[in-house]
């Protein structure tokens, strides 16, 4: 059963699926960052100087009395709210990484395309006489004269 479990391991598919995730969580990671810390940041000032982490509403409040400033403060306080700053991110997140694997995808299948491209047809032959290459339409070699069934 060991020797059985080593083998499905080593497949290269299962081994190709495992580095797969391990670069997606680098890469979802990266974009994280992407949209909080360069995206958000200008569009948020382009609206006004919203800062689209602390977008919250306040269902119920905390140990202490609202307003909140942010939403860390709410959430220390104990309240109960809806983080749909945190949930704009989120979209803006996987949008981008849902955009970066459509183009890995489109340019895989590109490459396969052209990969499986049909075998283009031979538009010459070769003389059986002095095996030069002469066209197909031809009755006689240009090179040797020789008359070609």
């Amino acid at each position: 059963m060991l020797k059985e479990f080593k083998e499905f391991a080593m497949r290269g598919n299962v081994v190709d699926m495992a580095v797969g995730i391990i670069i997606g969580g680098a890469f979802a990671t990266i974009v994280k960052s992407l949209v909080a810390d360069v995206i958000m940041p200008p569009v948020g000032l382009m609206l006004g100087g919203v800062d689209f982490t602390d977008l919250f509403i306040l269902l119920k409040e905390g140990s202490t009395a609202a307003p909140y400033a942010t939403l860390a403060a709410a959430q220390e306080a104990g309240a109960v709210v809806i983080s749909y700053g945190v949930f704009i991110n989120a979209v803006i997140s996987f949008l981008i990484v849902a955009f970066a694997v459509f183009l890995l995808i489109r340019s895989i299948n590109r490459l396969r395309r052209e990969e499986e491209a049909p075998p283009v047809e031979p538009t010459t032959k070769d003389c059986p006489f002095c095996f030069s290459s002469v066209s197909l339409k031809a009755s006689r070699c240009p090179h040797c004269t020789s008359e070609i069934a």
